[in-house]
């Protein structure tokens, strides 16, 4: 695969948000070739989850860390039809233009506050974002903030972020809170390639 070395080996072994900007504005021209050899998973296993939990597709939703648009495409091929994104590389976002599949697209940085109002969107998602040098697990928690009772936010944790119990222990603390309902938490293919899995959650707000 080209530039798997290059670009794979360096995105599990960054050390902050600026490192991990300047990787993904590097791999933007070979992101979704590499993605789609390695069999990204993830998008429509995302996508599919979400289009079994909301009833209404036309709501809109904030795809967080969209990166160069195959999120959007997935959730566009599920039903979703006014999707907005946000991502922190300007040449993924650019990337992501091409795809039409998006109302607005956005630079934001996951690690700071999501740019984005509470009442703006009904539903969000994010695939392939969590780690803990792009999006911490407090970021659970603003999602959710952000939506209205019965919104629904679709998020993989692939074998890295599952290895960090933060994220699994922020969701259950929103569920023992009783803010959340864990709609889905089915365990399979991210990356089958190179033998990467995760888990795809549906949390609904209370």
């Amino acid at each position: 695969m080209t530039g798997q070395g290059k670009f794979f080996d360096r995105a599990y072994d960054l050390e902050n948000a600026e490192q991990t900007r300047r990787l993904y504005d590097e791999w933007a021209a070979s992101y979704d070739e590499e993605l789609r050899a390695a069999g990204y998973a993830s998008p429509a296993r995302t996508a599919a989850a979400m289009a079994e939990a909301v009833a209404d597709k036309a709501a809109p939703l904030l795809d967080l860390g969209c990166g160069t648009g195959m999120s959007g495409e997935a959730l566009r091929a599920a039903g979703f039809t006014v999707i907005d994104g946000t991502d922190f590389s300007a040449e993924m976002l650019a990337a992501a233009e091409t795809k039409g599949v998006y109302r607005k697209l956005t630079k934001g940085d996951l690690n700071t506050p999501i740019p984005a109002r509470a009442g703006d969107y009904a539903n969000a998602a994010a695939v392939g974002v969590f780690s803990p040098t792009h999006a911490p697990p407090e970021m659970i928690d603003a999602v959710m903030a952000l939506l209205p009772p019965g919104g629904c936010f679709g998020f993989s944790l692939n074998d890295h972020a599952l290895a960090e119990p933060a994220y699994e222990e922020r969701i259950g603390a929103l569920v023992e809170a009783d803010s959340v309902e864990v709609v889905s938490d089915a365990y399979g293919d991210h990356l089958p390639q190179i033998g990467l899995k995760a888990k795809i959650y549906v949390l609904r707000k209370r």
